[in-house]
């Protein structure tokens, strides 16, 4: 088999190359650093082995040779290795270190770069590393050399010279030299510099300072690594062409509760807006043994959820058939969520009520002609619809295919959760799990996707602060930009 060293990109999981993704998702072993995407781990196979072999400034340290002898025991037995690594592997990430012990051990390896923090960063403070007239060219230096070596490997004089921008990685402690260093060359000590503190995250932020004054200014303003340090001209740009801080959601704290699998979409939507989240998944859809009726015998399906949807169509495509069998039904779904499941495998809902409640649904129903009458649902649903159709005289049968099911959620997750500024809740069950695992919330604002999970909080004793209308994730990011802005400082 083959070592991949792969670069994960500088933070924002948006930035992983879908080279990285296909590599991550086929491993057998993923050996990665500490400033990967956490994201990035979550398309690894379940049965992929894992293992952390990060460095930290200061903080514990796997000796880089025991990294290489790990790509060499396991490239040795057959396995594809995934070596994943913050920003590009070639840029100051000892990646040549470990394609030449590859080398050395007969294992065939390949590359795959990412994008580099140098350039990133800077481009998400809104600073161009090159600019006509400004600066044609950029050179990439690192703040933190060998400390074994006796004497600087860096011809300061030559980088304080140089007739362009000036990008220092893991430079923040050295900052003080770096200053000194490019003044006593030559650079003028009021050139602008940046620090881009995490960069390309939700909790980047960006010091613009001179080299004069960068040292304390950094150190006043508490800024840590990881961070990049651009010295030129177009730092000043900043000023112009800051786009990062202007998206709606930035500097909000949002907890996504809905189950794993569903709540990416919303997670990734967020993290476009600006927002920090914090996937804290308090449920998990299990699917029930059940045996699917002949659906030609309804003239009305209703169906009941999302989850419901999509577990219909799975049970349809093992059986190797498809929305065909649904034809010549009149298919009813409770809410604008549930129709857009059944759109994606291609069926437009006849019946679909503008509130997501069974009580909407039987008021929606009113009219429709029913003899007989299937409702696919989850374990934990009301009696409301069937009750109702069956006091009209229809025959009514359940399709009971999922429960739902509490998910355990780690006490990190709880606590930056309870800490947000939102936490958001897409079902009745993700009220009850998530409660049952933190306890009252007090300080974030709670954002519901609808009736029948705002009545769960109400019942928990709690008053949403926003409802979704409609009441589909998109009508829940829309709630919550609408909130935001009016929470905007005059």
């Amino acid at each position: 088999m083959t070592v991949f060293l792969v670069g994960a990109g500088p933070g924002d999981p948006g930035l992983l190359t879908v080279r990285s993704a296909e590599l991550i998702a086929r491993a057998d072993v993923v050996l990665y650093d500490r400033l990967i995407p956490q994201e990035a781990l979550a398309g690894a196979r379940p049965d992929a082995q894992l293992i952390y072999v990060g460095k930290e400034g200061g903080g514990p340290q796997m000796p880089q040779a025991e990294i290489e002898r790990l790509l060499v025991e396991h490239g040795s037995a057959g396995r594809l290795v995934v070596r994943l690594k913050g920003g590009d592997p070639f840029v100051f990430g000892r990646g040549g270190e470990e394609a030449l012990a590859c080398r050395a051990a007969g294992i065939r390896f390949e590359v795959v770069p990412g994008v580099t923090a140098g350039v990133a960063a800077p481009a998400y403070a809104g600073i161009p590393v090159t600019q006509r007239e400004l600066a044609s060219g950029v050179a990439f230096v690192t703040g933190h050399e060998d400390p074994s070596k006796p004497e600087t490997a860096l011809d300061w004089p030559a980088l304080a010279a140089f007739p362009g921008t000036l990008v220092f990685y893991m430079g923040v402690r050295a900052l003080p030299r770096i200053a000194e260093r490019l003044i006593a060359g030559g650079r003028a000590a009021t050139e602008p510099v940046a620090v881009v503190e995490r960069g390309t995250l939700p909790e980047q932020r960006t010091l613009l300072a001179t080299l004069g004054d960068v040292a304390e200014r950094a150190a006043a303003a508490g800024i840590q690594a990881p961070a990049v340090t651009l010295v030129g001209p177009v730092a000043a740009l900043r000023d112009s062409l800051a786009w990062l801080e202007a998206r709606p959601l930035h500097g909000r704290t949002i907890a996504v509760t809905r189950a794993r699998p569903q709540a990416s979409a919303l997670a990734a939507r967020l993290r476009e807006l600006g927002a920090t989240v914090i996937e804290a998944p308090a449920i998990r859809v299990a699917p029930l043994d059940a045996t699917l009726p002949d659906l030609a015998a309804y003239d009305l399906v209703c169906i009941t959820s999302p989850n419901g949807a999509r577990e219909l169509f799975a049970r349809l495509a093992a059986a190797g058939r498809d929305a065909r069998a649904l034809a010549g039904r009149t298919i009813a779904a409770i809410g604008p969520g549930t129709a857009a499941a059944l759109r994606e495998h291609g069926i437009v809902a006849d019946v679909v009520p503008g509130r997501s409640v069974a009580e909407a649904l039987v008021e929606a129903l009113a009219d429709v002609a029913v003899t007989r009458a299937l409702v696919v649902r989850g374990r934990e649903g009301r009696d409301v619809l069937p009750d109702a159709l069956r006091a009209r005289g229809a025959d009514v049968d359940l399709l009971v295919l999922y429960e739902t099911v509490a998910e355990r959620l780690d006490p990190a997750s709880a606590r930056a959760a309870r800490g947000a500024d939102y936490v958001t809740f897409t079902s009745a069950s993700t009220v009850r799990f998530f409660l049952s695992a933190t306890g009252p919330l007090s300080g974030p604002r709670l954002a519901s996707i609808g009736p029948a999970t705002s009545a769960a909080l109400r019942a928990a004793g709690l008053e949403p602060d926003l409802e979704a209308d409609p009441h589909t994730p998109d009508g829940l990011v829309a709630a919550l930009l609408a909130d935001a802005a009016r929470s905007e400082p005059a």
